[in-house]
């Protein structure tokens, strides 16, 4: 039985990542008990999800990922999509460069992982060229996780902006909801379904349902934080019932 201490760099005001991963991997715990997880947070400061209060958080991931490096974790993983994607093309790989720069100084050698990499990583993983999406942001924020997913090589077909800014009331949609919300997009021509493109809106409970009635790969940036994760440290990619990216076949 191996333990796995996972960091994660999370936003003072979210509730979902350090809710939904431990939950995708306490199942996998319970299919395969040989690997146990453990998890250990240091939060940067955000309320409102706005362009300024992002850029703010961002500059606070050095600070986070030295406090990490303390707790000598197997890997670190950093939580906001939009914080990142807001940023310009790739951002995420300054994003991760910059954690992964502050680690090694001070003798950590995990690796890094963030959402924003990790969802585009999760769709080369289901070879998805066109997908739809649903996220919680303000329209021009969406649109900004729309330009950096389509600079991936990635086609947004449709995209709804559910359009709550204050990021606690994001963390307390209701994931039941999705269930009907998918149903407002246009999936004509999609390979795959994004059903929440932010770590802090709820989703994993809709997950597998929604994915049994849009018969198509429906994921998240949880899930696919998820996947890369387990991928980073070694393991098998399966969690029961959360979509076919953590089914273990990618």
């Amino acid at each position: 039985m191996t333990d796995h201490h996972i960091g994660l760099i999370v936003p003072s005001s979210n509730l979902t990542m350090e809710t939904e991963l431990p939950r995708m991997l306490r199942a996998r715990e319970e299919a395969d008990p040989a690997d146990r997880f453990v998890f250990h947070s240091a939060r940067a400061r955000m309320r409102h999800v706005t362009p300024e209060q992002l850029r703010a958080m961002n500059a606070q991931a050095e600070r986070a990922a030295a406090e990490l490096a303390d707790a000598r974790p197997d890997i670190v993983t950093t939580a906001c999509l939009v914080a990142i994607m807001a940023q310009g093309p790739r951002y995420h790989c300054t994003a991760e460069d910059s954690i992964r720069e502050v680690l090694r100084a001070e003798g950590s050698q995990a690796p890094v992982v963030s959402s924003a990499g990790a969802l585009l990583t999760g769709l080369a993983a289901l070879n998805a060229k066109r997908i739809a999406i649903i996220a919680p942001y303000m329209k021009p924020l969406t649109q900004k996780v729309v330009d950096y997913i389509e600079d991936a090589g990635v086609e947004v077909v449709d995209a709804l902006s559910l359009e709550v800014p204050d990021n606690l009331a994001v963390g307390r949609l209701d994931p039941a909801d999705l269930r009907d919300h998918w149903r407002e997009l246009s999936l004509t021509n999609a390979d795959a379904l994004v059903l929440s493109a932010c770590v802090q809106m709820p989703s994993l409970a809709a997950i597998q349902a929604v994915q049994d009635e849009a018969d198509l790969p429906v994921l998240s940036a949880a899930t696919a934080t998820t996947y890369s994760v387990l991928s980073k440290l070694g393991l098998e990619t399966t969690v029961p019932n959360a979509g076919s990216l953590l089914s273990g076949a990618h």
